[in-house]
């Protein structure tokens, strides 16, 4: 197996690199082929990044205050609820500051610090931040989002920063998961379980569903895919990795692997599980395998056989992975550097060699703060 998966890590890396842009460029040399930040090759491609068309654009379109204009539409939808966070203002910020990582923004470039500090303005005393979907209940899939993006620009040591941490290490479930609370539990009740979803969010707006008591729920498996979410948020982190929380939340992601969520409300099919997807921040065994062998698992742990296989078996004979059969040069080139990335850390592990978030932190391929490039 070594040989054949460093065959297909060489091949496909070298085709890659021909026709990559600027920031996938940066990934394949950093992730894949192991160059330091002080190598010619990345220096001269992390100023590439700089100048890429789609990172000015999102930059230039920035507003002062950390917002990014949006639709009429969704500004009228939004303005007839709650208004941010709850709404497309908040969704729109989290994307873009997403994309902006992967072009290798820093803080302190457009109005990147403004958005992050208007994020954190959302924060409840509970640790958690509000939206973009409801203010009814906390979304612990989208708190790891957010937690992915604070860390990723440096922010980590930030007090309201580990408030948030703490809140989601104490939303953890006794089998290692995360889920939504009210809506992938209470809805479970004998009284609820037939009732439509917008129903049920009604009752607790109206607060004829109060408080409750969590532990009463345990025996109600944890949502896949919220749990790959908070873990990707802990990923973004060089301490986190190490704390028995994440190996727990990662246990229940390999011991789920290929098989249906329990809930309806969060990709309940296991084919998504089969589904290429970019951005990251959409659930798929593409996203899963990445923070997974970034964490460490690798080789040694026979979980992760059966889906490097199928990552392997997802591989065009041009070198790429694609989303769909209808070509999306960025996406697709994406798609390609995080399967190699996954792949090449593989290889390390099969060899005996440091990988993951170890082999990084120990190589100096690191930010300020600790956070991973």
């Amino acid at each position: 197996m070594l040989n054949e998966i460093e065959r297909v890590v060489e091949d496909s890396s070298r085709k890659l690199f021909q026709i990559s842009r600027p920031p996938i460029k940066f990934y394949l040399l950093t992730d894949v082929m192991a160059r330091r930040p002080s190598d010619p090759l990345v220096v001269r491609t992390l100023k590439e990044c700089k100048l890429y068309p789609p990172r000015l654009k999102l930059l230039l379109n920035q507003r002062e205050d950390g917002t990014w204009p949006i639709s009429k539409q969704r500004r009228s939808a939004e303005e007839a609820g709650p208004g941010s966070p709850i709404g497309w203002t908040s969704t729109t910020m989290l994307r873009n500051l997403y994309l902006l990582l992967e072009y290798q923004t820093t803080i302190d470039e457009g109005h990147v610090r403004a958005a992050l500090e208007r994020m954190l303005s959302w924060q409840t005393k509970e640790g958690y931040i509000k939206g973009p979907n409801t203010d009814l209940f906390p979304l612990p899939h989208y708190n790891g989002f957010t937690l992915r993006t604070l860390c990723g620009y440096g922010m980590e040591n930030d007090v309201r920063v580990q408030s948030l941490i703490d809140w989601l290490m104490r939303m953890q479930r006794p089998d290692g998961g995360w889920l939504i609370p009210y809506l992938e539990d209470v809805k479970y009740l004998p009284q609820y379980r037939s009732m439509k979803t917008s129903k049920f969010i009604e009752l607790i707006r109206t607060k004829q569903i109060g408080d409750y008591d969590p532990k009463q729920f345990e025996h109600i498996p944890s949502c896949i895919w919220s749990t790959v979410m908070v873990i990707r948020g802990m990923c973004s982190s060089f301490r986190l990795p190490e704390r028995p929380e994440v190996s727990r939340g990662a246990d229940f992601i390999l011991d789920h692997w290929f098989k249906k969520n329990y809930h309806s409300t969060y990709y309940r099919s296991e084919g998504h599980w089969l589904r290429l997807k970019y951005p990251m921040y959409l659930g798929s065994g593409l996203l899963a395998l990445d923070l997974l062998t970034w964490l460490g698992y690798g080789a040694d742990d026979p979980r992760t056989e059966k889906p490097i296989r199928w990552l392997l078996s997802t591989r065009h004979s041009d070198g790429s992975w694609s989303q769909s059969e209808r070509p999306h040069p960025e996406r697709d080139q994406w798609i390609t550097v995080i399967a190699l990335s996954i792949l090449s850390r593989y290889v390390r592990s099969l060899k005996g060699e440091p990988f993951g978030y170890l082999a990084e932190r120990n190589s100096g391929l690191m930010m300020d703060e600790g956070t991973p490039l």
